[in-house]
């Protein structure tokens, strides 16, 4: 671990995140080995959208994650193999319909036993699925494995306080504002809304972020703003409309992952991968164009912006 000092808000007070600030929280140094630079696991990519689960791999070997797992459906598991050859390959089951089978979860029991980092969400697309996939889950994770939870794995949670209760502390949470509703239970929803699959709705203020990340002990980014469980909260004062495209949440969970693994806490790890993922985004609306840049671009950026802030 950094020895830097977590820099914190004071109050309401949230502190707006900036380069200088990032270079006074440094990241933790580099280890020399895959196993050293942490192991990741991640589970989604349902027949119907594989390529969630492949963007936030990606982007966690980009920012420095040592190794990476794939548990997707069977059916996909052989085109994600090939698509990724850098990543080990675990099917999962599926319904008759495509979706993750959650209890099929247990055919990559010894992949998670062994992950620092645990993804659970890109590319699910079944609420009741995710459901059982995450209390099957918990019991196959280390006492200290840190676990980040996205889209229907996000819709869920309300509806799982054992769930909760054993990964608070150690739980990052990367919800659209939707989902945001959802998990402050303003959303009872139905059909698609109420797995966390559905799109956005209400604003949510700076203080949902932070009562987000107290009731679910949890780290919490939500389109720029980070809180933790402690109170803090960070601004992110960069980022463009652009970034609001179809995989770009799969690049940031990733990114987040990926400093996970490096060894990062889930704050400091948080904080700077949206950071990273907002200033990608800046780069491509300038090669590219304001929109139309496609989250698959975001991965090529997230090193270089790395190196320029100095991590």
């Amino acid at each position: 671990m950094s020895s830097s000092t977590e820099p914190s808000s004071t109050g309401n007070s949230p502190l707006t995140v900036t380069p200088e600030l990032l270079r006074g929280w440094t990241l933790p140094p580099v280890a020399d080995s895959k196993y050293g630079r942490g192991q990741v696991v991640v589970v989604g990519g349902a027949l119907r959208s594989p390529g969630a689960a492949m963007l936030a791999g990606i982007a966690a070997l980009r920012v420095g994650a040592g190794r990476l797992t794939l548990a997707v459906g069977a059916s996909v598991a052989p085109a994600v193999a090939v698509a990724v050859m850098e990543a080990g390959v675990v099917p999962l089951g599926e319904t008759a319909d495509g979706h993750i089978e959650g209890a099929g979860i247990h055919e990559a029991a010894d992949d998670l036993a062994a992950a620092d980092v645990v993804v659970v969400g890109p590319g699910l697309d079944d609420a009741d699925e995710a459901r059982s996939l995450l209390t099957a889950l918990v019991p196959l994770l280390g006492d200290d494995t840190l676990v980040l939870l996205d889209a229907y794995a996000l819709g869920v949670l309300p509806a799982l306080p054992d769930v909760v209760d054993a990964l608070r502390g150690r739980l990052v949470l990367t919800p659209n504002k939707g989902e945001a509703a959802r998990l402050l239970e303003r959303d009872p929803g139905g059909g698609a809304g109420a797995g966390g699959g559905a799109g956005d709705s209400d604003d949510v203020t700076p203080d949902d972020v932070r009562e987000i990340a107290r009731r679910y002990g949890a780290t919490v980014t939500c389109y720029g703003t980070i809180a933790d469980p402690s109170g803090s909260l960070w601004l992110i004062g960069t980022g463009t409309g652009g970034l609001a495209t179809s995989g770009s949440g799969d690049v940031l969970a990733g990114t987040i992952t990926g400093l996970l693994a490096r060894g990062a806490d889930p704050a400091r790890a948080t904080v700077w991968a949206t950071h990273v993922h907002a200033v990608s985004g800046d780069r491509l609306a300038v090669a590219v164009g304001p929109l139309g840049y496609l989250a698959g671009e975001l991965l090529d950026e997230l090193p270089r912006v790395l190196v320029e802030i100095g991590a």
